[in-house]
């Protein structure tokens, strides 16, 4: 995680021009399974309750604006963190992504935890959470209890389990590229490497 601090300080410090890397297996990234997505994939993992994660959020948005349009960005909360809240938060994000105010809940959550402090310790904070993204409670109450969230939050759990995820943020591309963003040093090298990453066949 110090690695990932370092590199959103210097991200801020450094320009934002860099000559066409020559990015190197073990140094940029390591190559985690031996087959790759059949579609370019980004797959980020992060915990709301990550801190790097939050400062990693402006880099990700700044990312999906700059990668080509055929590649998918997602994202997989993990249950590490969190303590007994860890799985309710991860069923929120779920949650968040089948009525389509992710954004607006990720935004939420994460100034809730990071910038005002506060905790996340019951479901009625979820629930005002949701409200606050303009979902009922009617609404709220039935997306987190249905199927298809417990199937999006089992399958987070799956993916964290998979990858050999042990901290956060964790980009994997296309999955079977870790990428080490402590190797790069400006925001265009970092969007060079993931693309890089998208486009290789090998």
């Amino acid at each position: 995680m110090k690695k990932v601090f370092a590199l959103l300080i210097g991200l801020v410090l450094l320009p934002l021009s860099v000559n066409a890397a020559d990015f190197k297996e073990g140094t940029n990234y390591e190559v985690i399974k031996q087959t790759a997505t059949e579609k370019p994939e980004v797959l980020e993992f992060f915990s709301f309750y990550c801190p790097h994660c939050f400062k990693f959020e402006p880099l990700m948005e700044k990312l999906a604006q700059d990668l080509p349009s055929d590649v998918t960005i997602k994202k997989s909360h993990v249950n590490f963190l969190g303590g007994a809240m860890a799985d309710e938060v991860t069923k929120a994000y779920a949650a968040a992504d089948l009525l389509d105010v992710k954004e607006e809940v990720t935004s939420i959550i994460f100034d809730r935890i990071h910038t005002q402090r506060k905790a996340i310790s019951s479901q009625k904070d979820i629930i005002d959470i949701f409200a606050k993204a303009g979902v009922s409670e009617k609404d709220a109450t039935a997306a987190l209890a249905s199927f298809p969230v417990n199937g999006m939050a089992s399958q987070m759990k799956r993916n964290t389990e998979n990858f050999k995820v042990r901290g956060v943020p964790t980009l994997i591309v296309n999955g079977k590229y870790k990428v080490n963003t402590g190797s790069v040093k400006s925001v265009e090298e970092f969007t060079e490497l993931v693309t890089f990453l998208t486009k290789k066949t090998d």
